[in-house]
C-alpha cells in the first residue's frame, strides 16, 4: 500500500500545482482585461475630447441659431397673420359700409319705381 499511498500523493500535488497555475492565469487574465479596458476607456475619452466635443459644440451653435430663426419666423408669422386678420376686418367693415349706402341711394329709386308699378298697374286695370 506505500506504493499506492505515493502515487496517490504525486497525482495530488500536481492537482494541486496544476490548481495553482490555474489560479495565476485567472489573476493574470483578470489583470490584462482591467488594463485592456482601461486603454480602450483612454482612447475614447480621447476620441471624445478630439471629435465628439468639437462637433457637438457646432451642433448646439447650429441649433442655437435654428432656435433663434424659428422665433424670428414666429414672430413675423403672427406679424403678418395679424395684418391679414386686420386687413379682412377692413375690408368686411368697407363692404357693409358699401351695401348700406347703396341700399340706402336706391332705396329712394326702389321706392319710386314700385310706386310707379302700381300706379300703372292701377291705371291699366281700370282701363281694361
Amino acid at each position: 500500500m506505500d506504493g499506492n499511498l505515493g502515487t496517490t500523493n504525486v497525482i495530488l500535488g500536481i492537482m494541486a500545482a496544476v490548481s495553482v497555475l490555474e489560479a495565476l492565469v485567472l489573476a493574470g487574465v483578470g489583470v490584462a482585461g482591467y488594463l485592456v479596458y482601461r486603454r480602450v476607456m483612454d482612447l475614447i475619452d480621447g476620441l471624445e475630447m478630439r471629435q465628439v466635443a468639437p462637433a457637438m459644440a457646432r451642433v448646439n451653435a447650429i441649433l442655437d441659431d435654428v432656435k433663434v430663426v424659428s422665433g424670428k419666423v414666429k414672430e413675423e408669422t403672427d406679424r403678418v397673420d395679424y395684418a391679414i386678420r386686420s386687413t379682412m376686418n377692413r375690408v368686411d367693415d368697407t363692404a357693409d359700409r358699401v351695401k348700406t349706402n347703396v341700399r340706402a341711394r336706391t332705396s329712394r329709386i326702389v321706392g319710386f319705381v314700385r310706386g310707379a308699378r302700381v300706379a300703372l298697374e292701377t291705371i291699366l286695370s281700370r282701363a281694361a
